[in-house]
C-alpha cells in the first residue's frame, strides 16, 4: 500500500485539487492500493471542513484535524502516525509538488532505494525562498552529513522502516529531514517539475525559516557548541595579542594616550560575543526544559477515516503520547 501525507494550511480550494490527482495518478495502477493522510495544521480557513469533506467522499482519504498551528514538521508527524502502507510519500497542499510524477518517485524506491527526493529543475517561487533553500541544504549537510549531490526538500518517497524510526524520537520541535537521515542507508533524487502555486503565497516568512533551522540544529547537532568554543578561543586569542601589542607600543612609546574609543568597542565586541554564545547554550537548555515537561509535538482534536469520525481524549491528545509523544515546529 502507498501512504500519502500532506500537511494542510491555508488550502480549502486546493487540497481536493491535490488528492484528485493523486487518485487519478495512482488508478493508472489497479494493483497499487492508496491512503491520503491530510493532517489541517491549525489552519485559520476552512481547511479542516474541506479535508473532512473529501474523508467522508473518499475512502482512501484521512482527515487529521490538529488543535492549533504546530508547524509543517509537527504536521507530517502526526500524518506518520497514521499512516499503514509499505511506502510513505510526502507532498505539499499547494500544487507546486506534481501529484501526477509521484510514480516516478515510487519506482525509485522499488529500486532498492530507502528514501528518494524530488530534484526540480527550476523552482517556481520566490528570490527569498530560493536563497533560504540554499542555506538549508548548506546547513544539512554541515549538521547532518547530508551528501552534498542529495538535494532533499518537502516531496520525497521513503520505506516505511524510515517513518518508523522517525516516529521513535520523542521530543518537541521535530525536524523531519534530520530524523529521516538518521536511519537510511541508500538515497537518490529523481527530476521532477516545480509548479506554480494554484493560489496564496508561501506560509514560510523569515522568522519561520529561521525558527526550522533552529529546530534542525538545535534538536540534532552540538555542532553549535563546538562552534561557540571554538570561537571563544579565538577572540580570547586575538585579545591577549590586542593587549600584548598595546602594552609594547606603551613601553617603546610612552606619551602614546589610552584609546577610549578602541576600548569601548572592544568591551561591546566582547560583550555582545559573550551574549549571543550564552544564547546558543540557553537554546539547547530551554529545549530540554520543555522535553522534561513533556511539550506535545501535536495535538490531534479529531480523526475521520472513511466517514467515520474519531475524537482522541484529552489525556491521549497526542497520538505520539503512546510512543512517548512528538515535536511541535512552533510556527
Amino acid at each position: 500500500m502507498l501512504s500519502f501525507v500532506i500537511p494542510c494550511y491555508r488550502s480549502e480550494h486546493t487540497v481536493g485539487i491535490v488528492v484528485e490527482e493523486i487518485l487519478q495518478t495512482v488508478a493508472a495502477r489497479p494493483e497499487e492500493k492508496c491512503e491520503i493522510i491530510l493532517v489541517n495544521d491549525g489552519s485559520p480557513d476552512h481547511t479542516a471542513d474541506a479535508i473532512k469533506a473529501l474523508a467522508q467522499k473518499h475512502p482512501e482519504v484521512v482527515a487529521v484535524d490538529l488543535s492549533r498551528n504546530f508547524g509543517q514538521h509537527s504536521a507530517l508527524m502526526a500524518g506518520f502516525h497514521q499512516v499503514r502502507g509499505d511506502i510513505i510519500i510526502c507532498l505539499d497542499d499547494d500544487g507546486q509538488t506534481p501529484a501526477c510524477e509521484c510514480l516516478k518517485l515510487i519506482d525509485k524506491v522499488n529500486e532498492g532505494h530507502d528514501i528518494v527526493f524530488a530534484e526540480y529543475g527550476e523552482r517556481k517561487q520566490s528570490a527569498f525562498r530560493n536563497l533560504g533553500s540554499k542555506f538549508n541544504a548548506a546547513c544539512n549537510h554541515f549538521f547532518f552529513a547530508q551528501p552534498k549531490e542529495l538535494k532533499a526538500n518537502s516531496y520525497f518517497a521513503c520505506r516505511r522502516f524510515v517513518v518508523d524510526s522517525a516516529l521513535q524520537y520523542p521530543n518537541p520541535f521535530p525536524y523531519v529531514t534530520g530524523l529521516l537521515f538518521q536511519s537510511v542507508g541508500t538515497y537518490a533524487n529523481v527530476r521532477v517539475e516545480h509548479k506554480e502555486r494554484m493560489e496564496g503565497s508561501s506560509g514560510y516568512n523569515l522568522k519561520k525559516l529561521i525558527g526550522l533551522w533552529l529546530n534542525g540544529v538545535t534538536a540534532f547537532s552540538i555542532k553549535p557548541l563546538r562552534l561557540a568554543s571554538y570561537l571563544g578561543w579565538i577572540v580570547a586569542a586575538i585579545g591577549f595579542l590586542f593587549a600584548l601589542i598595546t602594552i609594547i607600543r606603551k613601553i617603546v612609546d610612552p606619551a602614546i594616550q589610552a584609546g577610549w574609543a578602541s576600548t569601548v568597542a572592544l568591551i561591546m565586541v566582547m560583550g555582545g560575543l559573550i551574549i549571543g554564545l550564552i544564547g546558543i547554550v540557553g537554546e539547547y537548555i530551554g529545549r530540554i526544559y520543555l522535553s522534561i515537561n513533556r511539550y506535545p509535538q501535536f495535538v490531534v482534536r479529531e480523526v475521520v477515516r472513511s466517514g467515520d469520525l474519531q475524537t482522541p481524549s484529552a489525556a491521549s491528545c497526542v497520538e505520539s503520547t503512546e510512543a512517548e509523544g512528538n515535536s511541535a515546529l512552533g510556527a
